[in-house]
């Protein structure tokens, strides 16, 4: 049986950094506005996991392509090298904070992606 995280978390990179935080990956394409690498608290910026760029501009943050959104992201990741290590990454940690930039809390690639993790985990346990 593989260890799953002993926490993962979601959190909006602009919010107040946590001690409780753990690890904190960036997993968005782009830098976030207004922060600085310097002072950003980020311990990994994983870009190579987030949707690419055709599908990130399709979504557009709009709500009603969201079940489209998931599925093409979800698609993406099944070959991505970058899923893969940090499905390894978040093995070898207790606490995982996946960050990302978006104002929509619930409709983001942060989102699909936790849920993607997930199921890879449990896939790995029941193995």
């Amino acid at each position: 049986m593989i260890p799953m995280a002993a926490e993962l978390k979601l959190k909006r990179v602009y919010e107040k950094t946590e001690v409780t935080d753990g690890e904190r990956i960036l997993v968005d394409r782009f830098w976030p506005r207004g922060i600085r690498r310097s002072s950003a608290n980020i311990d990994i910026w994983m870009k190579g996991v987030a949707p690419s760029n055709e599908l990130r501009k399709w979504f557009s943050h709009e709500q009603s392509r969201w079940e489209g959104f998931k599925k093409r992201y979800n698609k993406e990741l099944e070959n991505n090298k970058a899923f893969e290590k940090l499905i390894k990454f978040i093995k070898d940690n207790d606490t995982v904070t996946l960050l990302y930039s978006t104002k929509d809390t619930k409709h983001n690639n942060a989102v699909v992606l936790l849920e993607a993790i997930k199921k890879r985990l449990k896939e790995a346990e029941n193995k």
